[in-house]
C-alpha cells in the first residue's frame, strides 16, 4: 500500500479552503498502482459469491468497474439524477449544506445478488449510506460495503450500518 499511496496526491483547499483534498487521479493513471488497487480490491472479495459491483458516481466507477471486471461481476452505475435512461429507483439523503440524491436502475439488483457497493474515499459517509439503503431497497442476498480511502477522522463509518463489512484498502 505505501506504493499507492505514493501516488496519491494531496490538493489543497479542495473542494473548499481547508480541506487537503485525496486525489487518486494520480494512481489511476500510474499502470502499475491501477493493478495494485484492482487486484488488492479483489482479493477482498474472491471467495464471496460477489454477483454485483455498484459503483457510485463518479470516481467509484473506476475502481467499481475494476472490482466487477476481476471477479467476474456484473457492474451498476449509481448515478446523480437524471443521468440513466429507463425506470429509476432513488434515495435523496441530507449532506452538510442541503440534500442531494442517487438513483440506479430499478432492474439492477435482484434478491440472488450479492453486491459490493464501491466509492473511491470514505469521508463522513453520507453518500454511501444513501447508496446502501437504495441497494438494500431492492433485497439481494448480501451487501458488502468498499473503498481505496479512508479519512478515519472524519468518522464516516460510524455512518454505515454496523451489521455491514465495511473495508478500506488505505486508511489516513
Amino acid at each position: 500500500m505505501e506504493y499507492i499511496k505514493s501516488k496519491i496526491r494531496d490538493v489543497l483547499d479542495f473542494p473548499s479552503k481547508g480541506i487537503v483534498f485525496k486525489d487518486l487521479t494520480t494512481a489511476f493513471k500510474d499502470p502499475r498502482a491501477l493493478h495494485i488497487i484492482g487486484w488488492d480490491l479483489s482479493q477482498l472479495y474472491r471467495d464471496k459469491g460477489v454477483t454485483k459491483v455498484v459503483g457510485i458516481e463518479s470516481r467509484g466507477f473506476i475502481g467499481g468497474s475494476i472490482l466487477a471486471f476481476e471477479l467476474g461481476a456484473g457492474f451498476v452505475p449509481a448515478r446523480k439524477p437524471g443521468k440513466l435512461p429507463a425506470d429509476v429507483v432513488r434515495m435523496t439523503y441530507d449532506k452538510e449544506y442541503g440534500t442531494d440524491t442517487i438513483e440506479m436502475h430499478s432492474d439492477a439488483i435482484g434478491p440472488d445478488d450479492i453486491v459490493v457497493i464501491h466509492d473511491d474515499v470514505l469521508a463522513t459517509g453520507g453518500t454511501m449510506a444513501a447508496a446502501y439503503n437504495l441497494v438494500k431497497s431492492m433485497n439481494p442476498k448480501k451487501i458488502y460495503i468498499n473503498f481505496i480511502i479512508e479519512l478515519e477522522s472524519l468518522g464516516g463509518r460510524a455512518n454505515l450500518p454496523a451489521d455491514v463489512d465495511v473495508t478500506s484498502l488505505i486508511t489516513y
